[in-house]
């Protein structure tokens, strides 16, 4: 249902996948599924599923049998196919689903037996498998939708939601907290906490208070200003890895004067990126010329960064017909992300410096669900976004964030930017398996990026972490937020 990390963290503790990331790294491992072959033409896929895996109970469901194939379809199906009985259940669009171009990517979804699922596609897909271990390919339960459906409350599915997972849900309290409880029948061992609590504050003093006093265990996104004090306390550690992500200033291309190449690069080469990152990442972070960060396979360093050059963009400006200057909207976010650690003073400062060269600036914002939402439908002019990858794979930075599908009003690709020969590149990186055609492709498909810039790359981040040095087993993860096999010392 969701493309923001922050709802998948929420959803993660209750869910499995058939294939999982092995913790803390990219690697895909057996999940639900407990060995699966792959065809030799890489069309089809067969799934033997674990047995004796029980779903989560609470008041309105207790299982009657473990999880088997019925679920598995359910769960790809719900999303797949519009008459399917819970496709147009609650407020699900299936955005991530549709970015990735599942639906065209299935050919069928067989139940071979109780125990075996069979998946065949339309075409070969090198990233399907990293694909089926991300939060969007979570199984849900096929008989708890039967329950719902029977008694009239299908709604409650999504709002009071069941899984297979380490934890179970107990309550959720907007803006203050979500509530998870072990769950004793996991298959992969009970958790060591019983209780997991996610307290909500989009205030970072707020949030390392509370870490201090010790009502929390960690925070997630510490204000970089403040790492060197959490780093001389006493009874707290940070943990920190150079994020898979990137920070973006995506150009609506569908949008006067926006849709001229010229203007996108006049505005480019306007911006002080490294004056902007020493300011708002304080040495978190370093200057993006890519859409993929750099210890992503694939990256193509040989690229040379649009440079900082306000005389140029002048030049430029005047030659795409803009000499007298322009006006446009730049919306940021009102949140801090791991990729961006204050968005509305990146927004400043990109504002200071496009009213340089004549171009007059209103920033624009919204609460973090609202703002999303309307990036996708298009409404913006500029917007600072970014993105922390799901699978390791540079498909999920170049397909999903700027493929045709991902352009589609509700889709991730907030540059609203289709370019047949960048799709060309991409496309054909996923239909083969040899991995040196693989980067060929993806180093053209940068060329590509760089010559039309859909976006303005900004930075990637070092991503921290803060917590009580009694926190045990606790690892920065390359995508979520990961709480399996995490325990406090003395508890």
């Amino acid at each position: 249902m969701t493309t923001t990390g922050t709802s998948m963290n929420a959803a993660l503790p209750l869910y499995n996948n058939l294939v999982e990331f092995m913790r803390g790294t990219t690697r895909v491992i057996p999940g639900l599924a407990e060995s699966y072959t792959v065809s030799p033409d890489g069309l089809t896929y067969e799934f033997h599923l674990r047995r004796d895996v029980w779903f989560h109970s609470n008041s309105h469901f207790t299982p009657t049998r473990p999880f088997d194939a019925d679920d598995v379809l359910f769960s790809i199906e719900r999303q797949w196919k519009d008459d399917h009985p819970f496709h147009k259940i609650g407020r699900a669009t299936y955005d991530y689903f549709k970015d990735m171009s599942m639906a065209a990517l299935l050919k069928t979804v067989e139940k071979v037996d109780d125990h075996t699922v069979r998946i065949t596609l339309n075409r070969p897909e090198a990233p399907f498998l990293a694909n089926l271990a991300m939060p969007f390919s979570s199984i849900q339960s096929a008989e708890y939708a039967d329950v719902l459906a029977r008694a009239g409350t299908p709604d409650l599915f999504d709002e009071q939601p069941i899984g297979t997972g380490p934890y179970r849900f107990v309550s959720f309290q907007k803006d203050m907290a979500i509530r998870y409880k072990s769950f004793d029948r996991y298959w992969g061992g009970r958790q060591p906490l019983d209780n997991l609590v996610f307290s909500i504050n989009p205030n970072g003093a707020v949030r390392l208070n509370k870490l201090r006093s010790g009502e929390c265990h960690l925070m997630v996104f510490p204000n970089p200003a403040e790492l060197a004090k959490i780093a001389n306390d006493p009874n707290l550690v940070i943990q920190r890895r150079e994020g898979l992500n990137v920070a973006y200033m995506a150009f609506n291309t569908r949008k006067p004067p926006l849709d001229d190449a010229r203007v996108r690069r006049a505005i480019a080469m306007a911006v002080d990126k490294q004056t902007l990152i020493d300011a708002v990442y304080e040495g978190g972070g370093r200057v993006a010329k890519n859409p993929i960060p750099p210890i992503m396979w694939s990256y193509d360093d040989s690229i040379e960064d649009t440079p900082f050059d306000p005389e140029a963009a002048r030049r430029l400006l005047a030659e795409a017909g803009h000499a007298d200057g322009l006006s446009i909207e730049l919306w940021h976010p009102s949140v801090a992300r791991a990729y961006l650690p204050n968005g509305k003073r990146a927004a400043e400062l990109i504002q200071a410096n496009l009213e340089r060269v004549g171009i007059k600036v209103t920033l624009v914002t919204d609460e973090w669900r609202e703002y999303r939402r309307r990036l996708a439908q298009g409404e913006h002019d500029m917007a600072i976004y970014g993105w922390t990858g799901d699978n390791g794979d540079p498909d999920n930075f170049l397909f999903v964030l700027l493929g045709c599908d991902a352009a589609r009003p509700g889709g991730g690709n907030f540059a609203k930017w289709c370019d047949p020969a960048f799709e060309d590149e991409v496309v054909k990186a996923k239909r083969t398996g040899i991995q040196e055609e693989r980067v060929a492709h993806y180093q053209e498909a940068q060329r590509i990026f760089h010559r039309e810039l859909p976006w303005l790359p900004i930075a990637h981040s070092v991503v921290s972490v803060a917590l009580r040095k009694e926190v045990k087993n606790y690892r920065i993860d390359p995508f979520l937020q990961v709480f399996t096999g995490v325990d406090i010392e003395g508890e």
